[in-house]
C-alpha cells in the first residue's frame, strides 16, 4: 500500500560544523568519529524491547525478512520505506521506530559478527537518503531517536567496527540532529506520545552534549518532564489514559530518564520522584501473582516485574523488591487490597505468598470503576473485572487486539465495545455512544456517570460497591463484589429499570477453557464449571444460559479463542447473584439458595434485607456461607447486631448449625 508522502523531501546536505559546538566544529570526519569512540565523559545505556530485539527476528532481518506484529514481509534489498506492505497502519510505524537497529547492536556486541553491524549502516543510511522528517507522527521520530541512540550505544559506545566509516557517521550525526531538532519544534502536546518525545530530546542531549544546542535540549526537555509527568498520571499514580500497558511504557521511560540523569549527575526534582513512586505502587498492585497485568482498555498482557526491580534499585522499597522477585526477596507490602480512587480501579488480593500458600496460587480480582480515560485508549467497559487464582487467569479482560478497523470483521470495534468484557450488557448496547463518523469508529456520546459507594477491605472479607449510570439507557447497573475469606468471589448485579430491558451477563473465560465448559442445573443452583471455576447462581427461570464463542487478546496481533458464559434476563429492575469459586484439585460441589426460591435475588429490590446462603463441598469439609446484605434503612440505622456502616455479613456455620466465623463489612 502507497502512503501519501511528505511535501518536504530528505533535508539537503549542509555543512554539519554547524551542528557542534566550537571545540568540535573544526574536526575532520575522522577525528570525529574516534573522539566519539573513545570519550569517557559521557554515560548512557540501551533500553532495548525484548520482543523487537528478539535474536531470530534479528537474524531473519539479515535477509531483509521484517516481522511486526506476527505478520512478517519480504522486502526488497532496496526497501521502499514510504511503501506500506501491510494493511495495518502499525506495521509501517513499527518499521520506521528502528527497534531492530537495538538488536542488530545486540548481536553485533555479543557476536562480533560484522554481518550485523553493516546490516546497521545499510538500513541507516538508506532511511537517511529517502524519509523526510515528517513522514509518520512525532511519535515514531520520538521513539527512531531512542533507538539511533540505543543502538549508538552497541556500535559506538561498547565497540568499534571498520565498516562504520567517518562519512557514515557524520551523516548518522548529521541526521540525528536534524530530527531532534525537527522533534523539537513538533512535539506532540500532550499524553503518552508526548512523554516518549521527550525522552527522546532528553537523551539525545545528554549523551551528544557536542550538539550546539543540547544545553537548551537538556534544559527544556527537563521542565517539560516535570509538568509533562503531572499531567500523564493522577493524583493516585496512574497513567490518565486509563491503560495498564500505556501505564508501564510511560513508567519506563520515567525510570530511564531517572536513572540516566543519575548517572550524569542532573537532579531531578522532588516532585517528580513523588510521582514516579505513586506509579510503581500502581504497578505492584497490578501485577497477578504470575507476574503479569491484565490488559485493561488498549495494551498487552504482559511481564513489567523488571520496572519494579529498577524502582527498587532507584528509590528503596522492600515491597516493590518482593513483587519484583515474586516473593523471593524483600518484604511484602502491608496491604493485601488497594483501590486507585482517581483511577477507579481496586485490587483485591488473598496475600503476598508469604503465609500458608504459594505467590503464584494467591487469588487476585482488579475492578474497573474508572471514567474511560483521556486520548483514544479507554474501552466500554465500566464495572468490568479480571479475576486470576492457582497460577492462571480465570475470567480476563480480552485486550485490545489490533487497531486497523479494516477487513470483513471490524476487531477494533468489537473488542473495545462492552460485550467484549466483564460487565453487563444492557439491550445489546454500548455504555457509550460509538459509531462510525467519516472513516473509522469514533466515540461520540458521554461516558456513563460512576460511582464508588463502598470500598472496604478487613482481614476476612473485601466489598466493593460501584454504580454505573449510561447516557444510552434509562437503566442504573449497580455491582457489589465481596471476597470472602480469601477464597472465592460474591458478585451481585442489580440493574433498576422502569420499563423491561434484555440484560446479558458476560463472563469471559481464559482460552485453556475452550471446549472444556458446562452447563449444569440442579434444584437450587445453575452452575457452570470450567477449568478451575464454578460459576454459580440461584435457578431462577427466566434466567438463559450460553456458551459463545470469544476471543482473547495477550498480544497485538494476535488472539486467541475463549469462551464466553452469557447470562440472559428479559425484565425491568432485577438482579444476577453470582458465585465464583476458584479451586486447585478436585472440583467442589457448590450450591447457591435465596429463602424466598421464587422471588430469588430480586428480593434486593422489595425494601427487604435480602440474603442467600452457599453451602460448599470440598475435599472432606462441607460448610455454609450465609450473607445479609443491608437495604438502605439499615444503612441508616445499622443491621441487627452490626455497626451502622455495614454493607454485608457473612456468618459460615458447619452442617450442625456451629458458628465457624463471621465477618461484616
Amino acid at each position: 500500500m502507497l502512503l501519501a508522502t511528505s511535501q518536504h523531501q530528505p533535508s539537503a546536505k549542509m555543512d554539519s560544523r554547524h551542528i557542534f559546538t566550537t571545540p568540535f566544529r573544526r574536526l575532520t570526519a575522522e577525528a570525529l568519529l574516534q573522539h566519539f569512540q573513545t570519550r569517557p565523559t559521557v554515560h548512557y545505556f540501551a533500553v532495548p524491547d525484548v520482543v523487537e530485539t528478539a535474536r531470530p527476528k534479528i537474524d531473519n532481518i539479515l535477509d531483509n525478512q521484517f516481522e511486526f506484529n506476527g505478520e512478517r514481509h519480504q522486502l526488497p534489498s532496496s526497501i521502499q520505506w514510504l511503501t506500506n506492505p501491510s494493511s495495518d497502519q502499525e506495521w509501517l510505524i513499527l518499521l520506521h521506530k528502528f527497534y531492530y537497529a537495538v538488536g542488530l547492536g545486540m548481536a553485533y556486541h555479543e557476536t562480533n559478527d560484522l554481518r550485523y553491524a553493516e546490516k546497521w549502516v545499510a538500513l541507516t543510511s538508506s532511511w537517511i537518503r529517502t524519509v523526510p522528517h515528517d513522514f509518520l507522527p512525532s511519535d515514531v521520530s520520538g521513539r527512531r531517536i531512542q533507538n539511533w541512540i540505543f543502538a549508538h550505544y552497541y556500535f559506538l559506545s561498547t565497540g568499534q567496527s571498520g565498516c562504520i566509516t567517518p562519512e557514515f557517521y557524520r551523516s548518522f550525526l548529521e541526521s540525528l540532529h536534524h530530527q531532534v531538532s525537527y522533534l523539537r519544534d513538533h512535539v506532540t502536546p500532550a499524553r503518552n506520545h508526548r512523554t516518549l518525545e521527550l525522552c527522546a530530546i532528553f537523551l539525545a542531549a545528554v549523551v551528544f552534549p557536542e550538539f550546539v544546542e543540547s544545553s537548551e535540549w537538556l534544559s527544556w526537555s527537563k521542565d517539560e518532564l516535570v509538568k509533562n509527568i503531572h499531567s500523564d498520571l493522577l493524583p493516585d499514580g496512574v497513567h490518565c489514559e486509563q491503560s495498564t500497558d500505556y501505564h508501564h511504557l510511560v513508567l519506563k521511560n520515567y525510570l530511564w530518564i531517572k536513572k540516566l540523569a543519575l548517572l550524569n549527575q542532573i537532579e531531578m526534582p522532588a516532585e517528580f520522584d513523588l510521582l514516579v513512586k505513586k506509579a510503581l505502587e500502581f504497578s505492584l498492585y497490578s501485577h497477578r501473582p504470575d507476574g503479569i497485568i491484565p490488559a485493561l482498555s488498549d495494551g498487552d498482557s504482559r511481564c513489567f516485574l523488571d520496572l519494579l526491580q529498577q524502582g527498587y534499585e532507584l528509590y528503596g522499597g522492600e515491597d516493590l523488591l518482593y513483587v519484583a522477585s515474586r516473593g523471593a526477596q524483600g518484604q511484602p507490602p502491608v496491604s493485601r487490597s488497594k483501590g486507585f480512587p482517581h483511577a477507579g480501579y481496586y485490587v483485591l488480593r488473598s496475600g503476598w505468598g508469604d503465609q500458608t500458600e504459594a505467590y503464584q496460587d494467591e487469588r487476585y480480582l482488579i475492578f474497573d470503576c474508572g471514567p474511560l480515560g483521556v486520548g483514544n485508549h479507554g474501552h466500554l467497559d465500566l464495572l468490568n473485572f479480571e479475576a486470576y487464582a492457582y497460577g492462571t487467569p480465570l475470567i480476563m479482560d480480552p485486550g485490545r487486539y489490533i487497531y486497523d478497523e479494516s477487513g470483513p470483521v471490524n476487531w477494533r470495534v468489537r473488542f473495545r465495545g462492552t460485550a467484549a468484557h466483564n460487565t453487563v450488557l444492557v439491550n445489546g448496547r454500548n455504555q457509550t455512544r460509538y459509531e462510525w463518523k467519516k472513516n473509522r469508529f469514533k466515540i461520540s456520546g458521554p461516558e456513563p456517570d460512576r460511582e464508588i459507594k463502598a470500598f472496604i477491605h478487613k482481614p476476612g472479607l473485601d466489598y466493593l460497591h460501584g454504580v454505573a449510570r449510561s447516557h444510552e439507557y434509562p437503566v442504573v447497573h449497580e455491582r457489589k463484589v465481596l471476597f470472602i475469606n480469601r477464597e472465592y468471589w460474591v458478585i451481585v448485579d442489580l440493574l433498576r429499570a422502569t420499563e423491561s430491558h434484555t440484560y446479558d451477563l458476560l463472563f469471559h473465560l481464559s482460552p485453556p477453557a475452550q471446549d472444556r465448559v458446562s452447563v449444569m442445573v440442579s434444584d437450587d443452583t445453575l452452575s457452570i464449571h470450567s477449568p478451575q471455576l464454578i460459576l454459580a447462581q440461584p435457578l431462577i427461570p427466566n434466567v438463559r444460559p450460553s456458551i459463545q464463542e470469544g476471543f482473547v487478546s495477550r498480544m497485538y496481533g494476535e488472539k486467541q479463542c475463549a469462551p464466553i458464559v452469557r447470562l440472559t434476563q428479559h425484565d425491568s429492575s432485577t438482579c444476577f447473584l453470582t458465585v465464583l469459586y476458584p479451586y486447585k484439585g478436585d472440583e467442589p460441589f457448590i450450591s447457591v439458595e435465596t429463602p424466598e426460591p421464587d422471588r430469588g435475588p430480586q428480593a434486593l429490590f422489595l425494601g427487604d434485607r435480602a440474603s442467600a446462603r452457599i453451602t460448599i463441598a470440598q475435599n472432606g469439609r462441607q460448610y455454609r456461607d450465609e450473607l445479609l446484605f443491608a437495604d438502605q434503612t439499615d444503612l441508616e440505622h445499622g443491621m441487627s447486631g452490626a455497626s451502622p456502616t455495614s454493607h454485608v455479613r457473612i456468618l459460615r456455620k458447619d452442617l450442625d448449625g456451629r458458628l465457624l466465623f463471621q465477618y461484616q463489612a
